[in-house]
């Protein structure tokens, strides 16, 4: 054969490619991967690679193969998965382990693989391997209960939301903050709650809620498949969790979903709306308690003005009873002394009277004398009088001088600058205001 009978077109090639590869693996080969850069046509098809990544985070991965999965098998694999429950949705990041017909496809030139089965169990075991494994670093390195030692506050209204904003889970949250009609204070963070690399903005998001002063922090999202919530058992957000300096109470799922950051939270709740409900009660049963100590110290205080109020009615009937018996016994002894009295007022008459008959006749004689003594006396004294009256001493030019207060002024001591005077004459009055005052030496 001649080189030019052994040339082939390259579609010829591809052919042969082929034919080769279904001789090889002619039914089919199961492969596990990682997806990396899924995306859906509109005719229904999935593109995506398969890739094996490298042990070190960040690096190229060790292999990369390209998956097509059309919308026949789609279907089939669909009905596979809902079997089980829908506990995978295919994702980027998600491990799996699919079926399929290795094929090399001419027109791009590239071998692909053309998926046609998969295998839910393979994935639900890597994560639930993952999990486990996580758990056990966590409770050995302590980490798994230290969020639950964190002090809850009596009255924690200042709340970090950590959730998708604008998703039904962080709706229902605002909702029922909103109906407690108690005085929250939200500090909303916005995350991603699944796909890849959706662990670091989470775990970013409770360190910045931890940072902005907050009293708890709620982490949210609503239920989904369990590679949905795969994001909330990186080691990253637990540690994030672990790491907060405030309670975290989260809310992940279903009532069934259990995830790593619902076993490192301080207290983890089944579904976002049953979170929020749980701060909501915190802050009502602390007003209970207070409304409930408020009626018990009105009733106290009622028992307490009662019971004083019955020992001042005591003492008032007390001291009544008392009073009407010392009373009593004064009356009586009152009357007593009266009627003693009343004899010994008889006996001091009889000689009261004898005394006075003697004493009247000394009077009598003594008053004539008092009498003329007094006439001389009374002469000398108007004389006197006239000789001392103030009328006469002013029409001489003497004065009386009086303060405000009515008092004749006899010192500089009586009175005080910008005191008001009042100066009598012969003919009337003059009034004054003192400007200086100025005691003269004697010495």
């Amino acid at each position: 054969m001649s080189v030019t009978d052994q040339t082939l077109t390259v579609s010829e090639l591809g052919d042969l490619i082929r034919l080769a590869l279904e001789a090889a693996m002619p039914y089919g080969v199961w492969v596990e991967g990682e997806i990396r850069g899924i995306s859906r046509s509109r005719n229904g098809h999935v593109y995506f690679d398969l890739v094996e990544p490298a042990e070190t985070s960040g690096e190229a991965p060790l292999a990369t193969l390209p998956v097509v999965l059309f919308r026949d098998s789609r279907d089939r694999v669909n009905r596979v998965l809902k079997r089980h429950g829908d506990p995978i949705r295919m994702t980027d990041g998600v491990r799996i382990r699919v079926q399929g017909v290795v094929d090399y496809y001419s027109p791009q030139g590239r071998m692909q693989l053309r998926m046609s089965a998969i295998d839910p169990t393979f994935t639900l075991g890597v994560l639930a391997a993952e999990r486990e494994a996580l758990l056990r670093e966590l409770s050995d390195s302590g980490l798994l209960h230290t969020n639950a030692s964190c002090e809850m506050s009596a009255v924690p209204l200042r709340v970090g939301l950590v959730t998708s904003l604008r998703s039904a889970a962080h709706a229902d949250m605002i909702t029922v903050f909103e109906r407690s009609e108690l005085a929250f204070t939200l500090v909303e963070v916005d995350t991603p709650v699944q796909g890849l690399g959706a662990e670091h903005r989470i775990a970013a998001a409770i360190q910045a809620a931890g940072q902005a002063d907050v009293d708890i922090i709620v982490l949210a999202r609503g239920g989904g498949s369990k590679t949905d919530l795969a994001v909330f058992d990186h080691a990253v957000v637990a540690h994030a969790i672990a790491s907060a300096p405030v309670p975290v109470f989260s809310g992940v799922g279903h009532d069934i979903d259990r995830s790593v950051a619902d076993e490192v939270a301080h207290t983890a709740h089944a579904t976002p709306t049953a979170a929020a409900q749980a701060v909501v009660t915190i802050v009502a049963d602390w007003l209970a308690r207070l409304g409930e100590r408020e009626a018990a110290v009105v009733h106290h205080s009622r028992r307490a003005i009662a019971a004083a109020d019955h020992r001042i009615d005591l003492l008032r009937r007390s001291i009544a009873g008392s009073t009407n018996a010392a009373v009593a016994r004064a009356e009586h002894r009152l009357a007593g002394n009266s009627a003693r009295l009343g004899r010994s007022a008889q006996r001091v008459d009889s000689r009261a009277l004898a005394q006075l008959d003697r004493a009247v006749a000394r009077i009598d004689v003594a008053q004539r004398d008092a009498l003329r003594a007094a006439n001389h006396r009374v002469a000398a004294a108007a004389a006197q009088v006239r000789a001392l009256d103030p009328a006469l001493a002013l029409a001489r030019g003497w004065s009386i001088t009086r303060n405000g207060e009515g008092r004749v002024v006899r010192s500089v001591v009586d009175v005080d600058a910008g005191d008001t005077l009042t100066t009598q004459v012969a003919d009337g009055s003059v009034t004054s205001t003192i400007s200086e005052v100025e005691q003269f030496n004697n010495e």
